[in-house]
């Protein structure tokens, strides 16, 4: 593992570019920039955890933050594992799904994945540029050559449930996208994916889960802020939110 000194080095060997306005995700009236690292840099391990450390995050092969000039509504956010206490809800969820079984595997495409990934979006979000069926942008979405990638299914005997794509870093995990049955939205199934992060940082000593980008003025993010404490990233460094 390198040291502090190497660790900045390693980072400042990197460009970075900023791309030109485009509409945003979040806000559709609104323009975005964001700040992205040179997608033909060789990234490794150790500079995917530095990066996020300081609020970027990937997207396949891409590691990217916001950087719009008026705007900054889009705030990284970390559970610190030995800090967080679950709420009377997320309690709840995690008794009401104690009975599924966690299995984790290595990043790649998978069938039952991709059909379970389809009928989420279909479902969740249709119209919003993912619902393409093309099985090739949906590997290259998940994995990334330079970061060990795991998928976490939960399975209720043989049906697939939920998958967490999962990034491991070397102080934590980063929660990259969670896709679950559209039928079954009673059970939670996108707080229970967390929660089980949560667990398996625990299990591997790990200090923290990344979250991405708490919104709170969107309504779709809020479920991010339920989990408590946690830490944001203000631009210098974390602050705890109690």
């Amino acid at each position: 593992m390198k040291n502090e000194t190497d660790k900045l080095n390693s980072l400042l060997s990197l460009r970075f570019f900023v791309t030109p306005l485009h509409t945003c995700n979040y806000f559709p009236d609104r323009q975005a920039v964001t700040l992205v690292v040179d997608p033909t840099s060789r990234l490794d391990f150790s500079q995917y955890s530095e990066l996020s450390a300081l609020g970027f995050r990937r997207s396949g092969d891409h590691i990217y933050r916001p950087h719009c000039p008026t705007c900054r509504d889009c705030i990284p956010i970390r559970i610190e594992i030995a800090q967080f206490k679950p709420n009377r809800s997320q309690r709840r969820i995690w008794r009401e799904n104690k009975n599924l079984q966690l299995f984790t595997k290595q990043a790649g495409f998978d069938p039952d994945h991709y059909a379970l990934y389809r009928q989420y979006i279909q479902a969740r979000h249709q119209g919003g540029g993912m619902d393409s069926d093309d099985p090739e942008q949906y590997r290259h979405f998940i994995e990334a050559d330079w970061c060990p990638t795991q998928l976490l299914e939960l399975r209720e005997n043989d049906q697939l449930l939920a998958v967490a794509v999962t990034d491991v870093l070397e102080n934590g995990l980063s929660a990259v996208y969670t896709f679950y049955d559209p039928t079954k939205l009673a059970r939670g199934l996108g707080t229970y994916a967390i929660l089980s992060q949560i667990e398996q940082c625990r299990q591997r000593n790990l200090k923290w889960l990344y979250l991405g980008y708490w919104i709170p003025d969107s309504p779709k993010m809020q479920y991010k802020s339920r989990f408590r404490p946690f830490e944001y990233f203000d631009g210098q460094g974390w602050r705890p939110k109690e």
